[in-house]
């Protein structure tokens, strides 16, 4: 291969969108570039099973290097990109130094998103990383810890009372992760409290779970999670989180409980590279700042650049298609 004369692709995130965009590019007589902050590819599906003490780390992570180590055509690079110039067609990274692309896959992800309310980060983790995975784990295990050496019935109470916010799939996933914990796994561990007896709640401020996918998967979803000990209130709007309470609306009701240990599913915020690509290209964003991408997941008037896996915001019958790892991996093959 004349690499002087074969295409150079970047592609930005090591996700399964940009992942299955490099694999898909093994035989394609171009020059592959993946950058990703992490050296390592990350199975987000299964990050509740770590925060629920289900898996280790090391269970779901793999190299980046390791799984292209016979892509002998592709380069990983573990820097952060902080600048796109589209005309140009080059990138920036944070050591400095600029790279030019002949075509560009964003494939850059998303984040928490609190809605405004930054402060609530605090005392309700979200579960995007390896680092909140762990961090929940601890909260929740320590929770338990904590109510088997209170004598106060109430305070007991309080402790053992979980409650996740966000009915996606990720709030789903993580709330009957907790009714398993509480009513399989650690049953006949304590002495003093029974786990089973964890009052688990799933609040999602829409009038049902799974809101992007069909009525009758929400409802078999909503069964599932009713047979694994979890309350399922919809139409919950939080309004506050503390680090011994949540307060949320239901019914024109104003309801606070008692809670230690919050966690937040409730919405993506996007990378901040799609506002620098909207900026750079006049691309339009979603109001989570995902790109609007054209049918064939170029960014609209500019044919070098392709916007792939979380980041993207496309409507199809209608609904917005979820930020799931199988949609990643079909944009992420179909781009290259």
């Amino acid at each position: 291969m004349n690499t002087a004369q074969s295409p150079h692709i970047i592609i930005i995130g090591g996700g399964f969108g940009g992942l299955y965009a490099a694999q898909s590019l093994r035989h394609s007589g171009a020059r592959i570039t993946l950058i990703d902050r992490r050296n390592f590819h990350l199975f987000q599906p299964l990050l509740y099973q770590v925060a629920t003490g289900g898996l280790s780390p090391a269970n779901i992570a793999a190299p980046l290097r390791d799984i292209l180590k016979r892509h002998r055509n592709t380069t990983v690079l573990m820097a952060e990109v902080t600048g796109i110039q589209a005309k140009e067609r080059t990138i920036s990274l944070n050591t400095g130094s600029t790279i030019s692309y002949d075509y560009l896959i964003v494939a850059a992800g998303v984040s928490h998103n609190y809605f405004g309310n930054e402060k609530w980060a605090r005392y309700a983790p979200g579960l995007k990383t390896i680092e909140d995975a762990t961090e929940i784990r601890r909260r929740v295990l320590s929770a338990f810890e904590t109510a088997e050496l209170e004598r106060d019935p109430n305070k007991q109470r309080d402790m053992m009372r979980f409650v996740v916010v966000g009915g996606g799939p990720t709030g789903v996933e993580l709330a009957g992760a907790l009714g398993e914990i509480a009513h399989q796994t650690l049953k006949n561990n304590f002495r003093a409290i029974d786990p089973a007896s964890s009052e688990i709640l799933l609040l999602e401020a829409g009038d049902r779970v799974l809101g992007n996918y069909s009525p009758k998967l929400s409802t078999k979803a909503r069964e599932s999670l009713l047979s694994l000990g979890v309350t399922v209130i919809e139409s919950a709007s939080v309004t506050d989180i503390t680090d011994t309470q949540i307060s949320y609306r239901h019914q024109d009701q104003d309801v606070i409980l008692k809670t230690r240990c919050v966690l937040w599913a409730a919405g993506v915020l996007a990378s901040p590279l799609s506002h620098i690509l909207a900026k750079e290209t006049g691309a339009i964003l979603d109001r989570a700042g995902r790109i609007a991408v054209a049918p064939d997941l170029t960014v609209p008037g500019h044919e070098s650049i392709y916007v792939v896996g979380d980041l993207t915001s496309i409507v199809q019958d209608g609904k917005p298609i979820p930020g799931v790892a199988q949609a990643a991996i079909q944009e992420g093959k179909y781009v290259a």
